[in-house]
């Protein structure tokens, strides 16, 4: 499985789908509410939301709506990134209610080379999410510093840093293990 992007592999225009989606909690959202200390009334009182508001019910915090989204596109965007360099833009377009999946896509819209490094370039994308019916709830626009294949093969490859398996009395190695 492929986790994230090396410069060379991003295409201005390609379109990255990303999967699987995620179903929104109630207990999720009150718990990213209280762990970040947004303890607005639209989010945690259910009776506020019913009695106060246009919506009837809770709201779930648009940092978690974000967060999610951005946790989803890791692996096909930003997966081998050096930086997250901005998030240029990012608008909460439709609310998400407790048991919506969100879903999300991210375009590629620009992409540059270092000025400053010839190992490395930058990726401008748009990501979008939406819920289960198909409505767009969020949008942001961000820019990420990306390896190219040189920083990474000098750096060991796809997976740096990742040990290999040491044979011992548990586990006598690769070989013994198909004999």
């Amino acid at each position: 499985m492929q986790f994230g992007r090396s410069y060379e592999e991003f295409e201005v225009g390609a379109t990255y789908q990303h999967w699987p989606g995620k179903t929104v909690t109630e207990y999720d959202d009150h718990l990213f509410c209280l762990l970040t200390m947004n303890h607005h009334p639209l989010h945690l009182d259910s009776h506020y939301a019913q009695e106060s508001t246009q919506f009837g019910k809770n709201v779930v915090v648009g940092n978690y709506v974000y967060s999610i989204l951005l946790g989803m596109s890791v692996p096909d965007v930003s997966g081998k990134a050096i930086a997250n360099l901005e998030v240029e833009s990012l608008r909460h377009v439709a609310p998400t209610f407790h048991g919506d999946t969100l879903y999300g896509e991210t375009r590629v819209l620009d992409k540059w080379e270092s000025t400053s490094k010839d190992d490395r370039g930058v990726v401008h994308v748009e990501t979008i999410g939406y819920n289960q019916d198909g409505t767009v709830v969020c949008i942001f626009r961000r820019k990420v510093m990306v390896p190219k294949a040189n920083y990474l093969e000098a750096r060991g490859g796809e997976q740096p840093g990742r040990p290999l398996p040491q044979p011992d009395r548990n586990w006598p190695g690769p070989e013994a293990s198909t004999a």
